[in-house]
């Protein structure tokens, strides 16, 4: 009986081992034993290279890491190089590498030779290197460069531009027949609930030196697994040639609909066959739903009126900077989804995949954009605080080309996805010089007919339009700031892509940040809890859910209601109770200090590809266990076991750090590259310490005393040989800012003020009593000099004030009128502020409040 027992195994195994060679794709992480070094050092692609003072840095990774905000950061090149083992199995098969994202200029070289090179920060590539590999060790080195490129999208942006492998590789072996690196588009022609048919446009490659005739399978299965549609075709591709299939499957009866509330996936299946043989399998999962923005009536998803609740979106986290895992991108997505939103947009760039994986999976509509935006207060071209259009027409070919390349990407990587409901062309391209600005428009227009020739199916938005008559050029309007009361009912789609910017740190009030929304005319004329949700408003997104790295300042990042570290502030708590009905926690109080309570998001970490990672959240407790609010220094320790913090083994958490504990609370993110388990304490002087145990899964396991321990790294304001990303020199910050006004004439609103053109201008309502104007300057600026100009002489006196939050002002100025222009230093002493005012104590019907331009010349406080 042992003996058949044993055979049954053997036979079994050898079952398995002729089931796995059959398999006709395998798509594997590589995200493990990376070598790494910042700078260029000659010949670092070649195997003799000295590689000894190199160190490990397994992905995702960033230039900077470990980062914690602040707006300076490595600018110039790094290298990443890692064995790889190919099987003998691979030999006649189609070898690439599949990047989701590295910033931004990379060189992919294969055993010394240059094997491609892609340049875009913020999408996805693929890399054949068939020709460059052989079976058993290769040589893989990548080169890696984030200086700032006249011709290269995005120009200018205010969060930071860490360079990196900063999203996962793969290793993807197929048969020279296979479908093309995300070469299916799955469309729902025709929707309804009785019925929806399915279109599958199929890219096929063939990279044999014969035609093969190639049939392609298409097969839908439902959520349960069950196949609900099926159609096959068979053509010719053509030698070392591609071929597009274009199918539409049998009707699906009662189809289930994809939305926010009942978020169903179904999956298509790809089989290819040559001669009967199976040579590849593709999955691709997808939803059925219909989408239409309107005018009068606002949006509608699967036929159903929704307006949209949602919040802005950058990737980057404390400690990691852009290097997030797929498990923190996940839980980014559930934490706005648990807030009671339905809505992301994401900010201002395409995100990884598995943000879009997760929007689709949790429930949350998605506006995916492309990587062209601009920043107010840009300088001469040099930084990311230029222009957002070339003003040198020699630059505009490749910088359109730039942008046009990496929409084509994020198209091809995200359109199957169910949750984006709408693609965005931009983020505020106004910024851009004068001079540009024609050309800007017409290179909008041409974006927007692009996205429509490679994606008929979503609209098309203009991100931030409030500024240089641009939102009538795509099919919605994002407006930021105070377009939200400055274009009411605008005759076009539209949607509010910004509101609020509540610069604090944790813990904040427990209020709304909704900014300017409240100051529309029907709000102040008929107060009524959201009385901006127009019928004929799509939606509003906050600005914005988490707070990010920035090359404006610390504070200008610190707007969202979640901060760094991802611990809820306290307007994520009014939000939460307000629209998901989970009422707040209890606020931690001052008390005495006795214990530390350490908990993860998760004790288990899925695999060792860090494609996951946990949560760890550490709390001040008095000895009964209440939260307290005092924030002595917390370090969290790796007692035994694999793993990693952004730091290293240990990380030191402080109020005077940046490393923050604030409120009683400290967080970060943990990873491990080698499965096992790790034992983890909290530690503060004199406090009884807490531990936890977090096990990760995997096949590489660690050995203590063999396996490498991560190495400490400093937290230092930026790494070495950093250059400034952020000009020192003080500009005019105040054009095209937002701005709030106390009554405005028709044709002189408030953005008269300070859109570089004396000849237009502000003017008040000619009433008595009195009046203001103020600019939001969307950043901390020390404040240098003081420019107005006053459309006609005899006007009324001001003063002029300024503040942080817009709530404490100080008075810095006071001023006679009567004047047509007033030029003066504002200050005997730095003074920093966010917003400035400028307020009419007393005016008149004969003497009016009137402003032809505001201009504030400044520069970042640091």
């Amino acid at each position: 009986m042992k003996r058949l027992f044993h055979l049954a195994v053997a036979l079994c195994l050898g079952l398995l081992a002729s089931i796995a060679s059959a398999v006709p794709r395998s798509s594997e992480p590589i995200n493990r034993d990376w070598l790494f070094t910042l700078g260029n050092p000659p010949g670092a692609h070649a195997a003799e290279h000295d590689t000894s003072q190199w160190r490990r840095a397994d992905l995702p990774h960033s230039f900077s890491e470990p980062y914690f905000l602040g707006t300076g950061f490595y600018v110039g090149h790094g290298w990443y190089r890692r064995n790889l083992e190919l099987p003998t199995s691979a030999q006649g098969k189609r070898i690439t590498l599949e990047f989701d994202g590295v910033f931004q200029d990379a060189v992919i070289w294969v055993n010394g030779k240059q094997a491609g090179r892609h340049v875009g920060g913020y999408t996805g590539f693929s890399v054949d290197i068939t020709s460059h590999v052989k079976t058993g060790r290769n040589l893989l080195a990548v080169h890696v460069n984030n200086e700032w490129n006249a011709r290269v999208a995005p120009r200018a942006g205010e969060h930071v531009f860490s360079g990196g492998i900063y999203r996962n590789v793969r290793l993807v072996i197929t048969d020279p027949v296979h479908v093309a690196w995300y070469g299916t588009f799955v469309t729902t022609p025709q929707v309804s609930d009785e019925r929806a048919t399915v279109r599958v446009q199929t890219e096929v490659l063939n990279g044999r030196p014969a035609p093969a005739k190639v049939a392609v399978v298409s097969e839908v299965l439902d959520a349960a697994g069950q196949r609900v549609a099926q159609h096959r075709s068979e053509q010719t591709v053509p030698a070392a040639g591609k071929l597009d299939y274009d199918q539409t499957l049998p009707a699906i009866p009662s189809p289930r609909l994809w939305s926010p509330g009942q978020p169903y996936l179904y999956k298509l299946v790809s089989r290819l066959f040559v001669n009967g043989r199976a040579v590849d399998r593709f999955e691709t999962p997808f939803g059925i739903r219909t989408v239409k923005f309107t005018a009068d009536k606002g949006f509608f998803l699967n036929g159903k009126h929704l307006y949209m609740i949602g919040a802005n979106v950058h990737q980057d986290q404390a400690g990691w900077g852009d290097g997030v895992t797929d498990g923190a991108a996940r839980r980014d997505v559930k934490m706005v989804k648990d807030a009671g939103f339905n809505f992301i947009r994401g900010s201002h760039y395409p995100h990884s995949p598995a943000f879009s994986k997760a929007t689709d999976e949790l429930g949350m509509l998605f506006w995916s954009e492309a990587p062209f935006w601009g920043i107010g207060g840009f300088g001469a071209d040099g930084s990311w605080l230029s222009s957002a259009y070339p003003p040198d027409p020699a630059d505009r070919p490749e910088f359109e080309a730039s942008v046009l390349r990496q929409v084509e990407e994020m198209v091809r990587i995200h359109r199957n996805h169910p949750s984006i409901v709408i693609w965005s062309a931009s983020n505020e391209p106004f910024f851009t010089q004068g001079e540009a600005m024609g050309a800007m428009r017409d290179f909008l227009k041409r974006e927007v007919a692009f996205f429509h020739r490679i994606d008929p199916t979503r609209p098309v938005a203009i991100g931030g339009a409030q500024r240089g008559e641009i939102d009538k050029l795509g099919d919605v309007a994002g407006y930021n700031g105070d377009g939200a009361t400055l274009f009411l009912n605008p005759g076009v789609p539209s949607v509010v892509s910004e509101y609020g910017s509540t610069m604090v740190d944790r813990p904040g009030a427990y209020e709304p940040g909704f900014g300017l929304m409240p100051d529309t005319p029907d709000q102040q004329a008929n107060p009524r809890p959201y009385s901006w949700r127009y019928p004929w408003r799509s939606g509003e997104a906050l600005w914005c859910a988490f707070d990010h790295g920035s090359i404006a300042s610390i504070e200008f990042g610190a707007m969202g209601f979640v901060d760094y570290f991802r611990l809820p502030k306290r307007q994520y708590h009014w939000y939460r109770h307000t629209y998901a009905g989970v009422p707040p926690p209890a606020w931690p109080v001052d008390g005495k200090p006795a214990q530390l309570q350490l908990a993860a998001s998760q004790t288990v970490i899925r695999g060792t590809q860090g494609l996951d990672d946990t949560h760890l959240v550490v709390t001040v407790q008095d000895r009964t266990g209440r939260a307290l609010s005092n924030s002595p220094d917390v370090t969290l320790t790796i007692v035994s076991g694999p793993g990693k913090f952004p730091t290293g083994r240990s990380i030191a958490f402080s109020s005077k750090s940046p490393v923050a504990i604030r409120d009683g609370q400290a967080a970060i993110s943990f990873r491990s590259y080698f499965a096992g388990e790790t034992v983890i304490e909290a530690t503060s002087p004199s406090l009884k310490p807490a531990r936890i145990t977090i096990t990760t899964t995997g096949a590489e396991r660690f050995v203590p005393g063999q396996s490498p321990l991560a190495p400490d790294q400093p937290v230092v304001n930026h790494p070495p040989f950093t250059r400034i990303a952020f000009p020192g020199d003080p500009v005019n910050v105040t054009i095209n800012r937002p701005t709030a006004v106390s009554s405005a004439q028709p044709g002189h609103e408030g953005p008269k003020a300070n859109d570089d053109q004396e000849q237009t201008s502000w003017q008040a309502d000619p009433v008595d009593g009195s009046a203001f104007w103020l600019v939001h300057l969307e950043n901390v600026y020390a404040l240098h000099w003081l420019s107005l100009a006053v459309p006609g002489e005899g006007g009324p006196d001001f003063v002029v004030e300024i503040s942080k939050d817009s709530t404490t002002w100080q008075q810095v100025h006071q001023a006679q009128g009567g004047r047509k222009n007033y030029d003066f230093a504002l200050f005997d002493k730095p003074l920093t502020a966010a917003f400035l005012r400028i307020r009419f104590p007393t005016v008149t019907a004969a003497h009016p409040a009137a402003l032809s331009e505001v201009r504030v010349i400044a520069k970042p406080a640091n």
